[in-house]
């Protein structure tokens, strides 16, 4: 004879409900989970197109300071300031320029003198 269903177990009668149950909550989780995905990438696209613009806009300026620095670097725009500030510079006579010669790499050594290192200058301990 089959048994009522006032002799069932709770697990037997929950069973299905909690099943249901955990499945909405799944597909729910994963639908929230989804929306909150796409909105954090949403958000980083942007906070990346932001800083593009904003390094744009920071090589276009560091490129009109650079023109800016050549541009004061110029003979022309130094003689200009100089005569503005009236700083009284003018340029050098040529009796006044030493020209100065390069030594060569070559350090000629006289008389066949040889340099020699000393026992700390090798790199070993003197003895004491």
């Amino acid at each position: 004879m089959a048994r009522n269903r006032k002799y069932q177990s709770a697990a037997i009668r929950f069973g299905p409900s909690l099943k249901a149950f955990l499945l909405c909550l799944l597909i729910g989780g994963s639908g929230v989970g989804y929306v909150w995905q796409k909105d954090q990438i949403s958000q980083l696209g942007q906070q990346i197109k932001k800083r593009e613009q904003y390094l744009d806009e920071l090589g276009k300026q560091n490129e009109k300071l650079r023109k800016q620095f050549a541009e004061m670097r110029s003979p022309r725009f130094l003689e200009r300031r100089i005569q503005e500030l009236g700083l009284g510079l003018v340029p050098p006579q040529p009796a006044q320029v030493w020209r100065l010669t390069e030594p060569s790499r070559e350090v000629s050594r006289q008389d066949g003198e040889q340099q020699y290192a000393t026992p700390h200058q090798v790199g070993t301990e003197p003895k004491g």
